[in-house]
């Protein structure tokens, strides 16, 4: 058994450096044609790109680089942001900020003065110019479509989490408190009260859920959020014993839809869409992590493993993460999310690191 559990570790990191050789090689091959707003290209695959894909994915090698030390992660987070910066940063919106969570990460271990002034300015924008709901909640405008009086579980990912690590290492509590808020509200409106799953948005526009699709990786960037929420910010008693509880309704409930093979399907509770594993990443992370963290038994231990070994056998030779579903825009109806097609993004592959990374605390150093 010992044996077994060495040789699993020891295929953790060589997939590791794998997965990071798989995110760098990403290229758009023109599969998707999704233009801007301001008729640029949009592109949601390659690696040398500033959007939300590459943001998450940078969120996976900043947390590499952090929890292991790796040298390689922190040259490969500065030389991208270097890249970026050289060719100026593109207009902001929800998604567009996604990339900042990694940079804020890098800026709080290094304090590089470069970085700061960037942040500074985007955080403050964020509060005093993007667009809200009438509840207060950013509304998820995006790159290619404003989407007038909508919520989405992404934007918690893809903005609240920057703000919260901004505002954290910069001394902000201004900035922590809008992050936390941002949290609450949502919940209000996307956590299904019955089952502690997520709806993937909601809108104002006649108050609903859309298809009420309980889409796995927006209940998966739920669940991982809110435990990464408590690492990147100190919150307050109340709100932390709250947020603790959704997460463990969530999760609670995303154990009785685990498929045999350990992966989730792209829409948790439909027998009929298929299995992804971007999700099933993100969902096995937060498993293994509320599990060391003391939120759940050894089910979510077991549970978290065997997301991680489905996740282990969809990594190519290449360090590709497969069976990951493309950038998912808004269903009005379920159909939709069983049609998405399979690509590999960029999220793919972070939300992958972030699993094998977490899974190199759950066996022998």
């Amino acid at each position: 058994m010992m044996t077994d559990t060495v040789n699993l570790q020891d295929e953790i990191r060589e997939k590791i450096a794998l997965i990071v050789s798989g995110l760098r090689n990403l290229r758009d091959e023109g599969r998707f044609n999704e233009p801007n707003l301001d008729g640029t290209a949009g592109d949601y695959v390659s690696f040398d790109s500033w959007e939300w894909p590459q943001g998450v994915g940078l969120y996976g090698i900043a947390q590499l680089w952090k929890q292991t030390g790796d040298a390689e992660a922190r040259a490969l987070l500065e030389d991208w942001y270097d890249t970026q910066f050289s060719r100026g940063l593109p207009k902001m919106n929800v998604n567009t900020t996604a990339p900042m969570l990694a940079l804020s990460i890098l800026w709080s271990e290094t304090r590089d003065p470069k970085w700061e002034p960037a942040m500074r300015d985007w955080a403050q924008r964020l509060l005093t110019e993007a667009p809200r709901t009438v509840s207060g909640g950013f509304q998820h405008d995006v790159s290619d479509k404003i989407n007038e009086g909508e919520l989405w579980d992404d934007t918690l990912f893809m903005l609240a989490l920057f703000l919260a690590s901004y505002g954290q290492a910069s001394g902000r509590s201004d900035l922590v408190d809008e992050a936390t808020f941002q949290f609450l509200v949502h919940t209000h409106y996307l956590a299904e009260r019955e089952t502690g799953l997520w709806f993937h948005g909601w809108t104002f526009d006649g108050n609903h859920n859309f298809a009420r699709a309980r889409w796995a990786r927006g209940n998966s960037w739920i669940s991982a959020g809110v435990l990464d929420l408590f690492d990147l910010a100190d919150l307050d008693q109340a709100t932390k014993r709250f947020l603790s509880h959704i997460v463990t309704s969530q999760l609670e409930t995303l154990l009785r839809y685990q498929c045999d093979s350990g992966a989730w399907r792209t829409l948790v509770d439909d027998e009929t869409s298929y299995e992804e594993i971007s999700a099933t990443a993100a969902i096995g992370y937060a498993l293994l992590k509320a599990h060391r963290l003391g939120l759940g038994d050894e089910r979510w231990r077991a549970a978290g493993l065997r997301a991680l070994k489905a996740v282990l056998t969809h990594i190519d030779k290449d360090g590709v993460v497969q069976q990951v579903s493309y950038g998912t825009r808004m269903g009005h109806d379920l159909q939709f999310y069983r049609d998405i097609p399979i690509q590999p993004t960029g999220y793919g592959q972070s939300m992958a690191l972030l699993c094998l990374v977490e899974a190199l605390n759950h066996g022998p150093k």
